[in-house]
This record gives C-alpha cells, sequence and structure tokens, in this order.
C-alpha cells in the first residue's frame, strides 16, 4: 500500500466525489481535512441507550460542551465513496489531540466503503475542563492508501454501514 498525495487525492475527489463536498483549502500534501457534522449521538444517565442531538445551531462561540471524561458519537459534514483499491484512515488533527480530544481508534475505512458520513467516537480526555464543539470545527483527517491489489470483495458487498447518512451506533437498525 502507498499513502496517496495531495493530487491524487484532488484527482479522486474531482472526477469520482470521494470525498463530498470536496474542498481544496482543505487538502493537505498526503491528506484532507473533515469537519464535523451537526449530528451527535450522547449518553443520558436514564438509558443505556444513547440519544441523538442536533447542534447545527451550535457555534465556536456558543458550542456544545463535552464534559470530562465523556463520550460522544459525531459525524463528518462530508461524504465518502471509496474506491474498490483505496482505504482510507480517520486520524484526528494533532490541535484537537492538544486540547484534549481522543477518538477511539475506530476509524478505519475499507475499499468500496460507499455512501456514508463517517462516524467518529471521540472522548474528553481532560480531567476538569470541558472541551468545544460546533459544526465546522476541523476535527480530523483522512489519509488515503492505494491497495496493493483490489480486493475479491469490496466492502460495498460486505459491510454494514454503507449508505448512512447520518451517525450511527453499532446497534442501530440499517433505514436505508
Amino acid at each position: 500500500m502507498s499513502v496517496l498525495c495531495d493530487w491524487e487525492i484532488r484527482e479522486l475527489c474531482e472526477q469520482r466525489q470521494m470525498v463530498w463536498p470536496f474542498r481544496a483549502e482543505l487538502l493537505n500534501p498526503a491528506s484532507i481535512d473533515v469537519l464535523l457534522g451537526d449530528q451527535l449521538m450522547v449518553e443520558t444517565p436514564e438509558s443505556r441507550q444513547m440519544e441523538r442531538l442536533n447542534i447545527s445551531e451550535r457555534t465556536e462561540l456558543d458550542p456544545y460542551w463535552l464534559g470530562p471524561g465523556q463520550f460522544v458519537l459525531a459525524q463528518t459534514q462530508e461524504t465518502f465513496r471509496l474506491p474498490d483499491n483505496v482505504s482510507a484512515m480517520f486520524a484526528l488533527k494533532s490541535s484537537r489531540g492538544r486540547e484534549g480530544f481522543d477518538h477511539a481508534q475506530a476509524g478505519w475505512c475499507d475499499p468500496g466503503w460507499s455512501g456514508s458520513v463517517l462516524t467518529l467516537e471521540l472522548i474528553n480526555a481532560r480531567k476538569y475542563w470541558p472541551l468545544a464543539l460546533y459544526p465546522g470545527l476541523k476535527i480530523g483527517q483522512m489519509v488515503f492508501s492505494k491497495m496493493s491489489a483490489t480486493p475479491a470483495l469490496s466492502y460495498e458487498v460486505t459491510g454494514r454501514y454503507n449508505n448512512d447518512a447520518k451517525v450511527m451506533g453499532s446497534w442501530d437498525e440499517k433505514t436505508t
């Protein structure tokens, strides 16, 4: 496998909508930044379920505050359509890590993953202070790798999390 460079990412985004919407200003030498979307799933003390929360009205000046030790599922603004010969990995932006965010390292995307926003597992690793979440926050970046060969079965055929237009928990029933 080899990591795709900026012009290869741009080409796949412009020709195949690998990342949509494609924003050239978010392109890095070996990745593309992704922005936090407007839907979260948060724990509730009353049940073992996570509750959906719309944060579309939140801003940098009036964010949703993620408390110390709190865990949420979030989503990217971007939708992904990986070709059958390209895999991807989500990495938290180093600035977010330095602020105290942690990501549960569940950001692997198989070739053929298609039509979905990426669900993120975010944790506030700080002990005393909350962290701000709001739509449009540069939360992470996607690193793409070209496979040594095209897999026999694409994730488009075998995968569970295709065509997810919203943040999804592992227990959510597929409605698409």
